[in-house]
């Protein structure tokens, strides 16, 4: 599907956020009691939050929900929550939300917006790192606990924070809009002087793993491991500044030291 064949803007009535809470559902397939009820997604919307949808001949494609947030005596966005309807996936969708959810937010005076994912997730791993250049700092241990989604697959809700520092000099270098006035794609990690000090790896394999009650094991291995070593490299100052794929399909984190000082 082609998004360029999409609408993205604000919802602006209870019937198009209604909407939002459906196509979550449809998403995560969450119980009843794990779903963000309506009533937040309309609160978000008026206390300085984002309700963002894409549309496709006027019927809601995909969403993104943030909340506003404080800490250190500045205010931020966290954005809780992206949804993208499976045959519109793929396309880079996601990611035009996301830039919309940048200029929305620097409008109103933000320069971070943070969210958590699931560091065990390739696809949206390298999203968030390679195609937005958020970093990851911080690592939250089973934040949401076990989990109803299929998606979680019976492990633990270990999470990374991604901070997505809006004005810094790497978001900004990384979004120059090239000679069509597009955001480019990120340079390789030699064109940026990068060194990792370490790497830490997901194999393509996780997903079966994780399908499986036989194979789910050897998810939980991956994951322990790496929790470990994320825990040990955050505790030496280190921060997820890249990550790869290979041909394969694998992912492979690559953290070193970050040469600005943004911080909250």
């Amino acid at each position: 599907m082609n998004p360029g064949k999409v609408e993205i803007r604000e919802c602006r009535d209870r019937d198009e956020i209604a909407a939002c809470v459906a196509l979550q559902k449809e998403v995560w397939n969450f119980t009843d009691a794990e779903l963000m009820p309506l009533r937040l997604f309309i609160v978000a919307e008026k206390i300085g939050g984002q309700v963002i949808g894409a549309f496709n001949n006027g019927n809601l494609v995909a969403f993104a929900l943030s909340v506003p947030g404080a800490r250190g005596g500045h205010s931020y966005l966290h954005s809780q929550m992206l949804a993208v309807r499976a045959e519109f996936r793929n396309a880079g969708l996601g990611r035009q939300i996301k830039l919309f959810q940048r200029e929305d937010a620097l409008a109103h005076g933000f320069e971070l917006i943070e969210w958590t994912f699931d560091p065990l997730e390739i696809k949206n791993a390298y999203l968030n790192i390679e195609r937005l250049g958020a970093i990851a700092r911080r690592y939250s241990i089973n934040q949401y606990g076990m989990t109803s989604s299929p998606l979680q697959g019976g492990l633990p809700s270990d999470r990374l924070v991604a901070e997505w520092w809006l004005k810094s000099k790497r978001v900004k270098e990384l979004l120059q809009p090239d000679s069509r006035g597009r955001p480019s794609p990120h340079g390789s990690l030699s064109e940026h002087g990068f060194e990792a000090l370490r790497a830490i790896s997901v194999p393509a394999e996780i997903y079966e793993w994780k399908a499986l009650a036989t194979t789910r094991h050897l998810a939980q291995e991956v994951q322990d491991r790496n929790r470990h070593d994320f825990l040990e490299a955050f505790s030496q100052g280190l921060a997820v500044l890249h990550y790869e794929r290979d041909q394969q399909g694998n992912g492979k984190f690559l953290l070193g030291r970050w040469d600005e000082d943004w911080m909250y």
